[in-house]
């Protein structure tokens, strides 16, 4: 049986779930929309392979805590901090920087110590840390950091010059009115200044470090930037007209904010690049590995401060972030989300979503699951595949999901409508057969046959003598109340004794046994049905309704012998049915009632398969199409 339109309430459920989604999706830019993309970025990223860095390799020299604990508790005086950088700087890498934020003069120095304690004369015994820092800083290429203030202090660092072929929009640049930098001793022995800053997402990682930075007027570039240029030799930066930094030979896409995400190494990797500045300091051999590398000084020591969350180690110190910031410059593989990727993300998610409403629709559940599910993975694939093909960082997760959901939302309505049918078409045809034949047929629906067969069946065929006269004295709407009581009462007989209701024609009811299941015993419990439906129909008649209207008794005829059993009718109408002389013999039989002065005719078919002391024969008849007079009886 088929319900028109069935599908049409779940699709719309999926519609309105998907409308709503986006919606939402839309309206948290910043946080479970931008969290769910950058968690499966994460992971994501790490899966693919790093290609090989052009140029200078990256080195750190870590003041760890074997450092510390060999040549003293941090804070170091900026003399101790010399000779960490000399003895990197020895090595003749191709540029060094600091990851320590040099802010202020040295306050282990002399000069310090005077303005601190108002001593008329200098100390002797503390060295100029500023100076011989910076000395040291002068003998390879080096960088300092800076950090972002919130005021404008009025300190100023030289930055390099920033061209710009076009004019191009960055509204999401970090910009701050000031900075906080080395003293101006220290600064003289460097030869670049890099915003040292990375700000931790909404969800609390560090993924980015910013390439540009703006400190009042002031255009200036980020650590990881300023390393790479004076490590490449390069007087001044390029933005060209497809807002891409050039740096030298590296071209670096800035995308809306300015910063560049990080595919960041697991702390396994660490290992391979780091070396401790105790052992450089003792190890004459250590230096070696520094040599023509792009060395940074930072520090893994808990104590230093310089530890932050990434999606790499909740411990990761900053030196590490900024290494992998260099590195990824170096390798040329920048993925960046311009600002039309938002949008379109959104439009693929709408264009998943009608397409898997679309496949619910149209599709047995399995195999529509099945294949939305592939088309799913396929968006995920491809947004995996497009950072190294496309440098684009396309989000992997979001648009699945939304359609994912408005896909189970309209999987679920239309699990639910189909629920909500076949229940009602369970109360439908229990009505015709017994509820345990409606179970099996809802639990094996191929157990049931309706493409026609021949068996043997038990007819019974029922009539209300005098319904012709009550219906032209009774009011219609009394008439259709006490019919609507009379089948209800007998319906439920049939179907109680295994029988079939096969249809109701005016007042008669025609019902059949061992159809379109099997059932043992069928001419006895037609004949039982018989009894219990006189009986039922005594009580309607008892009724009130029934006495007012003169309901008539109930004539019945039963009749066992072969018939054609199946679903008949063209596409529009089809009407499970029993053709045969069986039918025939029922229907006549019912009507010899009349003759015979009886309420229940049995034919010689179902008294043969009867216990003979059960029965009572009533007469002898020849029905009409039938040449042979044939014995007939009632239920003794």
């Amino acid at each position: 049986m088929v319900w028109p339109g069935r599908r049409r309430p779940a699709g719309l459920a999926g519609l309105v779930a998907l409308a709503v989604l986006l919606g939402l999706w839309c309206a948290s830019p910043g946080g479970l929309r931008e969290g769910l993309r950058e968690r499966t970025l994460d992971r994501l990223l790490s899966l693919l392979p790093r290609g090989d860095a052009v140029g200078p390799g990256v080195a750190i020299v870590d003041v760890d805590r074997e450092t510390l604990a060999r040549l003293g508790p941090w804070p170091w005086p900026r003399a101790r901090l010399a000779r960490v950088v000399r003895a990197a700087a020895a090595a003749r890498p191709a540029a060094l920087a600091l990851d320590i934020l040099l802010a202020g003069p040295d306050r282990f120095s002399a000069a310090a110590i005077l303005r601190e304690d108002g001593v008329a004369d200098p100390v002797p015994a503390l060295p100029d840390g500023d100076a011989r820092l910076a000395e040291a800083l002068g003998v390879a290429p080096s960088v300092l950091g800076f950090a972002l203030e919130d005021t404008a202090s009025g300190q100023d660092l030289p930055a390099p010059p920033i061209l710009l072929r076009a004019p191009i929009s960055l509204p999401g640049l970090w910009r701050a009115p000031g900075l906080v930098g080395p003293a101006p001793t220290v600064a003289a022995g460097a030869q670049g200044f890099g915003a040292q800053v990375a700000a931790a997402d909404a969800d609390g990682p560090i993924r980015r470090v910013p390439l540009l930075v703006l400190t009042g007027t002031t255009l200036r570039p980020g650590l990881a930037v300023e390393v790479a240029r004076v490590a490449a030799g390069v007087g001044a930066l390029l933005i060209d007209e497809r807002a891409r930094l050039r740096i030298g030979d590296m071209t670096v896409p800035l995308g809306p904010d300015a910063a560049m995400r990080l595919m960041q190494r697991p702390p396994a990797a660490w290992a391979n690049r780091t070396v401790s500045a105790a052992r450089l300091l003792e190890d004459p051999t250590a230096a070696r590995g520094l040599a023509g590398r792009i060395v940074l000084i930072g520090s893994s020591a808990p104590e230093v401060g310089g530890l932050r969350v990434t999606p790499a180690s909740a411990a990761t110190p900053s030196v590490q972030i900024q290494a992998e910031a260099i590195e990824t410059l170096l390798r040329g593989s920048v993925a960046f989300r311009p600002a039309w990727l938002g949008p379109a993300e959104v439009v693929a998610a709408a264009a998943l979503g009608l397409l898997g409403l679309l496949l619910a629709a149209r599709l047995r559940p399995l195999a529509a699951a099945g294949l939305f599910v592939l088309l799913c993975l396929a968006w995920t694939g491809a947004a995996l595949a497009a950072v190294p093909a496309l440098g684009l960082l396309v989000d992997p997760a979001g648009p699945p999901l939304v359609a994912l959901i408005g896909f189970a939302v309209a999987a679920l309505a239309r699990f639910a409508c189909d629920e909500w049918r076949a229940r009602l078409l369970r109360e439908r045809f229990e009505q015709h057969l017994a509820p345990d034949v409606v179970r099996r047929i809802a639990a094996d629906p191929a157990a049931l046959r309706l493409r026609g067969e021949s068996r043997e069946i038990t007819a019974l065929f029922t009539d209300i003598e005098g319904f012709t006269g009550m219906t032209e004295r009774a009011d219609p709407a009394d008439l259709v109340a006490l019919l609507d009581a009379y089948f209800d009462a007998a319906a439920r007989v049939v179907t109680d004794h295994g029988g079939m209701v096969e249809k109701i024609v005016g007042d008669a009811v025609h019902a059949i046994f061992n159809a379109p299941f099997a059932l043992d015993f069928h001419p006895a419990r037609a004949v039982a049905c018989a009894v219990a439906l006189l009986e039922a129909t005594e009580t309607v008649r008892a009724s009130p309704l029934g006495q007012r209207l003169r309901l008539g008794r109930t004539r019945i005829g039963i009749e066992t012998g072969p018939a054609i059993v199946g679903d008949v009718g063209g596409s529009r109408k089809l009407d499970y049915t029993a053709h045969g002389n069986a039918m025939n013999t029922a229907a006549r039989l019912e009507a010899a009632n009349k003759e015979l002065g009886s309420s229940i005719c049995i034919g010689p078919g179902t008294a043969a398969r009867l216990d003979p002391a059960s029965l009572r024969e009533i007469g002898t008849l020849t029905l009409r199409g039938q040449s042979r007079p044939v014995r007939v009886f009632t239920p003794a």
